[in-house]
Formats: structure tokens, sequence, C-alpha cells
């Protein structure tokens, strides 16, 4: 399996944080070179690991942010 690069261009926020210091965090993050998107996903605590997680293409997060704004006030 070939490596999978990534840089963190951007931590937007930490959504929650478990007992053992893992972080789940919305960041904006570049795969092997590719521009940014916006990222989902649990993180150890200095981001040298990482758990599955989602990304987002700008419209992609505007649609879900749409979808959350409409869910949560009902």
């Amino acid at each position: 399996m070939a490596d999978i690069k990534y840089e963190i261009k951007q931590q937007l926020g930490e959504i929650s944080t478990s007992p053992k210091g893992w972080s789940k965090e919305l960041n904006l993050v570049s795969w092997n070179g590719a521009a940014p998107r916006y990222d989902i996903r649990d993180w150890a605590p200095e981001h040298e690991k990482m758990g599955k997680g989602i990304t987002l293409t700008e419209d992609e997060a505007r649609t879900l942010y749409s979808l959350l704004g409409e869910a949560l006030v009902k």
C-alpha cells in the first residue's frame, strides 16, 4: 500500500476529545498534494496518526452546513 501524504493547511476546530487524548477535528487538509478539502476525522495528539474520516469539497461542506442547520432547528 502506498504512503499517503497529507498536510494540514488550516486547523478549523476541535469537535470532541476522547479519554485517550485523540481529538475529532475539522481541518483543511491537502491529501497527496491535491487542493485542500474540508476534513473531519480523529487525530492523535501530535497529528502523527489518524483515524478514518470524511473529506468534503467546499460545495459538499456548504450542503452539509445547510442540512445540519435544518435538522437542528426541528
